[in-house]
């Protein structure tokens, strides 16, 4: 059983490591096509390292037996955000690639419908395969709308911010570690927002479409959060008497093994 563990270990490692090679391969590829930069440079290979460190401790962490044909795609999808993150980067010296910038986004987008069908078709969906996915979304948001903060206006890094910002605050708030109901509306804004951000960032609008589009983005994230978050205060008694019980557990479990 230990060499089979190994044997998983190694694989996993694997993966991980192949990953982190095809972000450099593409890093490459954009350097010699387009002359990336050192800022694009730099944060591309930052990107990638953080990618492979995050995803190889959470793995470590969960054990699965296998990566996943579904962990595959979403880690294809996050190399090409390593691309786009490392083209923003680069245009704050010089103008970006447009046209390359808005094809990496979009396979990404296209790739972020595949990896759910792709793990419930297979039966591999897992919680880390969940969240794996969510960054990666959060992040290529992120990315683009400080992409789009350089022509709209610092306010368009509110759409990227969102997300961590209400991470952070449940840090300090518990009730807004409850579990929120299924939510077609929620997916829906969630998907516009890179195909918004996208539009806004192609270059094919006019100043006014493009304010508009990013500012739509806006008002409808922030929507969904403020109803999220308004369930979440309404039903915030059960999740803190769900804390305060496991807090109890704990402290029973530490007193108990201090006994023995």
């Amino acid at each position: 059983m230990a060499l089979n563990n190994t044997y998983d270990a190694r694989l996993l490692q694997q993966e991980t490591a192949v990953g982190a090679g095809v972000q450099l391969l593409l890093l490459a590829v954009l350097g010699t096509a387009i002359g990336l930069g050192p800022a694009g440079w730099l944060t591309g290979l930052a990107f990638g390292l953080a990618t492979w460190a995050v995803l190889s401790r959470a793995l470590h962490r969960s054990r699965p037996r296998s990566f996943g044909v579904a962990n595959r795609v979403t880690l294809g999808r996050a190399t090409l955000v390593g691309g786009v993150t490392a083209l923003v980067a680069d245009s704050f010296q010089s103008p970006p690639p447009v046209t390359v910038l808005v094809a990496l986004t979009t396979v990404a987008l296209i790739l972020d419908a595949v990896d759910g069908k792709v793990a419930r078709r297979t039966g591999s969906s897992t919680a880390l395969g969940a969240r794996f996915d969510m960054e990666v979304d959060a992040f290529l948001i992120l990315v683009l709308s400080v992409y789009l903060a350089a022509s709209v206006g610092p306010w368009a890094l509110l759409i990227g911010a969102m997300r961590y910002a209400f991470v952070a605050a449940a840090k300090f708030l518990p009730w807004l570690n409850g579990t929120l109901p299924p939510s077609t509306a929620r997916k829906t804004v969630a998907a516009l927002q890179g195909v918004l951000l996208l539009l806004g960032g192609s270059g094919i609008l006019p100043y006014a479409l493009t304010f508009g589009v990013v500012a739509l983005a806006l008002t409808l994230l922030t929507w969904s959060f403020g109803r999220d978050i308004g369930w979440l205060w309404r039903t915030r008694g059960s999740v803190e008497r769900e804390v305060a019980r496991i807090e109890v557990e704990r402290l029973r479990e530490t007193a108990g093994a201090g006994a023995s």
